[in-house]
């Protein structure tokens, strides 16, 4: 597996003379084994199959009616499991973390937990408790088992440490006209600190004391994680809540994206298939810069689009997404375009996750580093989901970028229904996957040819 390594870096890496588009033609496939690539095509075709993304929690409570606990768990466990999830032990997730080290590629843990916005069947501080818990355990994970070079990275999803329905309550009083100091970034960021009960007048009681008791978990959270070299990516969600989200996002940005702190240790995603996201990425980092801060942003193009076409249907409101997939794409360009400015301006104090499957986005990226300067191996980083788009990530992570695997890890009834959700958020990237299930056929054909059938390394 060395030799092939180093021959796919020198045929990866731009040449010093001037930009070169890297090569997405499946070479980098060489590195993994032949089981490997076997259960990634199995599974990318099972996911593209639409019956099994709508219905696919129906269909393992079935499948475990029919064949029994064990042999259905086993079962998901060599397929959907073994190729989306770490692991659930420890050694589980060093060995993935380690393999993906060795092909080049960075690690991004990621807590699962679900919840839909309006469900009551998780409720009361002791889920967010626990939650906290398992993302403190996250931080750990993080700082223990993460073995490549560069900034240690986690994901942070809010709504496991705060109520979606206060967020939805603060976001209907965000967005009434005119300023609220007693929503603002700073109050927050004191009450966080100072651990006194926070009062904002269009709360309850309860809804004061829950909002307080969120405050000090993400608080937590991110005191933990600085204090262990690890940084947070927090995840955007629905649109009835973002503006809620950006706001604690904002008020621990205020305490902990200093740069003289080595920030920014908190970062936000922007949605790159919402409309206003490529005003609101500009007005959001001049905030920054002004006021000092380090930034920190995750660009994606969107995971929630069917939901909120349905959303604003249902209560007939405007529709705040892109019309189409191209609109999205050229959205997505012109954020990108901007941040990769920000960052050729701004150097150390501004970063940024290219987090994409789109060959033309990377292309675009790596594109204009080379044009502003902005070295491989600097604060410009890729992200991936683990399992998907490998032709790209290997590419990429061969020729020196940084780049980061998303990895949720967790026992099968913690992740089946987190990676149950996360297809049918991503119903469009897995049934685009065609590119990457021909590049597979290809290198199993190759390998059935010439007879080089390799075990997992």
């Amino acid at each position: 597996m060395l030799q092939a390594q180093r021959a796919l870096c020198s045929q990866a890496k731009p040449s010093a003379g001037g930009w070169q588009a890297l090569r997405f033609d499946g070479g980098a496939f060489r590195l993994k084994s032949t089981a490997e690539l076997a259960r990634a095509l199995l599974v990318l075709r099972l996911c593209a199959w639409p019956p099994l993304v709508t219905h696919g929690l129906a269909l393992q409570s079935w499948a475990q009616r029919l064949l029994g606990s064990r042999i259905s768990g086993a079962l998901l466990r060599s397929s959907i499991y073994g190729q989306f999830v770490a692991g659930e032990s420890v050694e589980e997730i060093r060995g993935c973390l380690q393999q993906l080290h060795a092909l080049g590629l960075r690690s991004l843990l990621a807590v699962p937990t679900e919840e839909e916005p309006d469900s009551a069947t998780k409720t009361g501080e002791t889920w967010y408790e626990a939650n906290l818990h398992a993302m403190l355990r996250c931080v750990d994970l993080s700082r223990d088992l993460v073995v490549s070079p560069g900034p240690r990275l986690m994901q942070l999803k809010v709504t496991a440490l705060t109520s979606p329905r206060l967020c939805k309550d603060l976001t209907s009083w965000i967005k009434r006209p005119g300023p609220c100091s007693e929503l603002s970034p700073e109050r927050l960021a004191e009450a966080m600190d100072s651990g006194q009960n926070l009062q904002v007048s269009c709360l309850n009681a309860e809804q004061n004391q829950h909002l307080q008791a969120s405050l000090t978990r993400l608080y937590r959270v991110a005191q933990y994680a600085q204090a262990q070299h690890v940084r947070l990516l927090v995840d955007a969600e629905y649109t009835f809540i973002n503006p809620a989200l950006c706001l604690l996002v904002s008020a621990l940005a205020l305490r902990y994206n200093k740069p003289q702190e080595g920030g920014p240790w908190v970062w936000n995603t922007y949605q790159a298939y919402l409309k206003d996201t490529h005003a609101r990425l500009a007005q959001d980092a001049e905030a920054a810069h002004r006021a000092g801060l380090a930034f920190g942003v995750k660009l994606v193009r969107g995971a929630y689009l069917e939901k909120e076409r349905a959303v604003a249907r249902l209560q007939g409101t405007g529709d705040l997404t892109q019309p189409d997939y191209e609109a999205t794409s050229r959205s997505y360009s012109r954020c990108l375009e901007l941040m990769l400015s920000q960052v050729a301006s701004h150097g150390p104090t501004c970063h940024l996750m290219v987090a994409s499957h789109n060959e033309e986005s990377i292309h675009q990226a790596t594109k204009r580093m080379w044009q502003l300067g902005i070295p491989v191996d600097g604060p410009v980083c890729f992200g991936q989901l683990l399992g998907m788009c490998d032709h790209v990530s290997l590419a990429l992570g061969q020729s020196g970028y940084a780049v980061y695997k998303s990895i949720p890890y967790g026992s099968l009834e913690e992740v089946i229904p987190y990676l149950t959700r996360r297809a049918q958020e991503n119903r469009s990237v897995l049934q685009g996957a065609r590119r990457e299930q021909a590049l597979l056929s290809q290198e199993l054909w190759r390998r059935l040819q010439g007879g080089d059938l390799r075990v997992p390394h």
